[in-house]
């Protein structure tokens, strides 16, 4: 997979309550959505995407995130750039080197 220069995506997702009753993008659909938005801007899908945290709907919030494609793994940083209602919108930002 190529580096993936800061791609922005906005969906409409049913947010949940996170820890505090913060609402946030849960793992699996953050998942989802960002191997789509990457599979849309690169023209390959990777194998996989994994993401261990939801994302906070804060704008400004991150979560890491990793995707293997082609037997290599590629770190990632979602952020939240927006929030309005249920609608988020979140830029994807993948690392420049594998992982080792």
């Amino acid at each position: 997979m190529r580096a993936l220069p800061v791609a922005a995506v906005t969906v409409l997702l049913g947010l949940t309550a996170g820890c505090g009753g913060a609402k946030q993008v849960d793992s699996s659909a953050l998942e989802k959505q960002v191997s789509t938005q990457l599979t849309k801007s690169v023209g390959q899908k990777p194998d996989s995407v994994d993401c261990p945290k939801a994302l906070e709907a804060t704008k400004g919030a991150t979560t890491r995130c990793s995707l293997t494609a082609g037997g290599s793994t590629y770190g990632l940083t979602v952020r939240t750039t927006k929030v309005d209602g249920d609608q988020v919108s979140f830029s994807v930002k993948v690392d420049d080197e594998p992982e080792s």
